[in-house]
């Protein structure tokens, strides 16, 4: 594998020149929406037949007036699996790896385990078997940071994913963190350090970096929805195992010089070929996934979204038309409201000279964020009835069906608290902890309903069983 350094030179100069496509209409709707939206700040790059632009809106952190430029880093989040992909290939080409091999081959902790057949393949594509629940456990993981990539995959080898690998696509962070276990492995250096000599240092990322730990101080500061406003994230430190699967932070600068190489046919920090390769589908239970990006059969557009408490990345491109755009936002959308996506995918349409078919009215979210925000006023209604009519509830203890409709609502709040705290977060891919990291406002309103949910029932039997009866059965009269 070369790495050809004069490519470096080749990039940066290309950074440098307009994007011939480029319209004011994609300007003119950034500066439009941006104050609408949730996001404090945007940046963009877009590529057009080699050429790149960069532009940047906005503020690092609300309301600081530091304004975001081109080289702002950003989280990239999930986009960062397309690097991980890249350096597999690239250890692939070294011949230090096989896309078929065994992970076991590489790891041996996996060599007697669930998952000692799944191939290298199978996780760059999605189709280890591995669920995207289990991908998404250890986010926030208290001692996620003292753990080694190597280390956690020993631990990974004894989960069972919960498909037989290769049988069903499903997205998982864990395939990811496998593979920047079989990195270390098959090059004998850290994921980060073999990303900024072999991917980085090559293009001239100058403003990138896999953040383990803190981030540079020049990031853009993430904000995450809370009850239709943003605020900022609270700082924090960055894990090792998550570093693989989306622990990048880039500037728009730098993303463009990376989204060239993806467009421009040649032999690089990667062959050709073998680019090309990773930007189709994979296989017949992966066809709208090759290795490291999602694609749309439809229309040929390759893409990775990406998402990170506080941030939100789309790269998008078309290699037919040699024209791509990444757009990159300091917020993640509330469900319904402070959205982003709306500006995002605008955005990225534009730049590819696309029809913005999103009309931004989220009425569905929305719908079911205020349902689950109304039900904790809805029990403590519940909690002012049942008060007020604690001398019908005590009635009730007389006969079976009354006994029956005292107990029933305890039973029934039961499982609604299973629901929205356990079942719920599922459906969003994670538990109620992954829910709090992403949409805290949203997941404080499932556990302030399960928890006055379950109290109102409490509460409705403790009226109810609180007086006593006299010798004619009747409830003694308060006072």
């Amino acid at each position: 594998m070369k790495l050809r350094w004069a490519f470096a030179g080749l990039a940066l100069f290309a950074s440098g020149l307009p994007a011939s496509a480029v319209s004011s209409e994609l300007d003119d709707f950034i500066e439009a929406q941006l104050p609408e939206s949730a996001a404090p700040g945007l940046a963009y790059a877009q590529v057009e037949d080699g050429k790149v632009l960069t532009k940047a809106f906005g503020e690092r952190v609300e309301g600081s007036g530091e304004a975001v430029t081109r080289d702002t880093p950003f989280p990239i989040g999930s986009v960062t699996k397309s690097f991980t992909a890249l350096a597999i290939m690239q250890l692939v080409e070294a011949g230090k790896l096989g896309l078929d091999d065994p992970v076991s081959r590489h790891l041996s902790a996996f060599a007697e385990g669930p998952a000692r057949a799944v191939t290298l393949r199978q996780l760059l594509n999605h189709t280890s078997g591995y669920s995207t629940v289990q991908g998404n456990s250890y986010h926030g993981n208290a001692d996620a940071a003292e753990i080694g990539l190597i280390d956690y995959a020993a631990r990974l080898a004894h989960v069972a994913p919960v498909r037989a690998p290769g049988t069903v696509w499903q997205y998982s962070n864990l395939n990811y963190q496998i593979l920047g276990a079989v990195i270390e492995q098959a090059s004998g250096e850290s994921y980060a350090d073999y990303i900024e000599q072999h991917i980085f240092a090559p293009l001239g990322m100058k403003s990138s970096a896999v953040v383990i730990g803190a981030g540079p101080p020049s990031m853009a500061t993430g904000h995450r929805p809370w009850f239709g406003g943003v605020r900022p994230v609270p700082g924090g430190n960055r894990s090792r195992i998550n570093a693989p699967s989306g622990g990048i932070v880039a500037s728009a600068r730098d993303m463009g010089r990376y989204l060239a190489i993806w467009l421009n046919g040649e032999d690089d920090i990667l062959s050709a070929s073998a680019k090309a390769s990773m930007i189709v589908p994979s296989g017949p239970v992966s066809p709208a996934y090759g290795l490291g990006w999602s694609i749309d059969p439809a229309d040929g557009t390759v893409y990775h979204t990406g998402l990170v408490p506080g941030a939100e990345t789309l790269a998008s491109f078309i290699p037919a038309e040699r024209k791509g755009v990444v757009v990159m936002v300091n917020a993640n959308s509330g469900l319904g409201f402070a959205d982003t996506w709306y500006l995002i995918g605008g955005a990225g349409a534009l730049a590819l000279g696309r029809v913005h078919q999103d009309d931004g009215s989220r009425w569905g979210p929305k719908a079911a964020y205020l349902s689950i925000a109304l039900l904790p006023l809805l029990f403590l209604l519940f909690a002012l009835v049942s008060w007020r009519g604690r001398q019908k509830l005590r009635g009730k203890r007389k006969t079976r069906s009354g006994r029956l409709s005292l107990w029933f609502p305890l039973v029934a709040m039961a499982g609604l608290a299973w629901l929205l705290i356990d079942l719920l977060p599922r459906v969003f891919g994670g538990s109620i902890a992954t829910l709090q990291l992403y949409q805290p406002d949203f997941a404080w309103c499932l556990i302030a309903a399960a928890v006055l949910a379950l109290s109102w029932a409490i509460f409705r039997l403790a009226l109810a069983y609180s007086g006593g009866q006299g010798p004619s059965g009747q409830i003694r009269q308060e006072g």
